[in-house]
């Protein structure tokens, strides 16, 4: 993928896997027609070599109604979607998958699994939720952080969820991601903490609390996105108009966000969890094939990084 290019994101996003090898990966409780479909597709299209880990009658029956062979893949029998969800996990843990994708049970469920101190994938990183989104009115793509797991994060946590992001950003093939750190407005001011966390991030980043991105914050959104309502403004910055990330202040901000570029601006979205052991595809029920493929080609050379590098946990 060509971050910098503003048509075709989809399309250079599969480009760039083309070569890579495909990842295991541990697909929990595919059970339903377009999480079953997105794991296969993914594994035709070579993102992945998906491990069906669910109820074995149900996941054939959904393969026979699909008109799909299962002699090559690899089904793990489990006979709830709350044990497909530890299952999943053991399998991440032995390292037979490198990374781990969320079928068609709740997403508590999973990351429960995730998150068990004894068994699961937890590390020294706070875990959370990036969109990566194909807006069609923006130059290039956008990741929106974090709009699915920390409902009101502190300031420690943000320094994770920026981080997480900025790593993602990394491995999709940007040498320094920009990062406008979100909030109302654009000045510091103690009526509102999220300026305050803003301000903060940025000079940890400066004493490389924060590395790899090159942060601004407090950013408004019209002055984020738009070089135009910058100069309005008066602010002088190298990631006002051109963020590769934006870090929202808290879920429902974010939420919100992601949902109107989706609806109002007709985005393509991938959704990932960072900061685990392994990054972790988690999709929506309601969500497409396509979407899901997105997903995996994002996770997929997010696992190609990881192998080249290892991410500090």
């Amino acid at each position: 993928m060509n971050p910098a290019t503003g048509t075709g994101k989809y399309e250079q996003l599969l480009e760039r896997c083309r070569g890579l090898e495909p990842v295991p990966t541990a697909v929990a409780h595919p059970c339903e027609e377009s999480a079953f479909a997105g794991a296969i597709e993914a594994g035709v299209k070579g993102l992945i070599v998906p491990i069906l880990v669910g109820p074995a009658a149900k996941i054939q029956e959904m393969a026979t109604k699909a008109g799909v062979d299962l002699a090559r893949v690899r089904v793990v029998d489990a006979p709830h979607s709350h044990a497909s969800a530890t299952k999943a996990v053991e399998l991440v843990r032995k390292g037979e998958a490198e990374l781990l994708m969320k079928g068609s049970l709740h997403t508590d469920e999973l990351l429960s699994a995730v998150v068990a101190k004894e068994t699961g994938l937890r590390t020294g990183r706070r875990i959370s939720h990036v969109f990566i989104m194909d807006v069609p009115t923006y130059h290039k793509v956008l990741i929106v952080t974090d709009a699915a797991i920390n409902i009101a994060p502190s300031l420690e946590d943000k320094v994770d969820i920026c981080q997480n992001a900025i790593d993602l950003a990394v491995s999709l093939g940007l040498a320094k991601p920009k990062v406008a750190i979100l909030a109302a407005v654009e000045t510091v001011t103690s009526k509102m903490p999220a300026t305050i966390d803003a301000a903060a991030l940025c000079k940890m980043a400066d004493r490389k609390q924060i590395t790899g991105g090159a942060l601004d914050g407090p950013l408004a959104f019209d002055n984020a996105i738009s070089k135009e309502a910058a100069r309005v403004k008066g602010i002088t910055s190298e990631v006002a108009g051109d963020p590769d990330i934006l870090l929202v202040p808290d879920l429902e901000a974010g939420n919100m966000l992601a949902k109107q570029l989706s609806f109002l601006a007709n985005a393509d979205s991938a959704g990932l969890v960072l900061g685990a052991r392994v990054p972790i595809i988690l999709t929506s029920r309601a969500d497409s094939v396509r979407s899901r493929i997105a997903s995996c080609a994002v996770a997929m050379l997010a696992a190609h990084a990881r192998r080249q590098q290892r991410v500090p946990a």
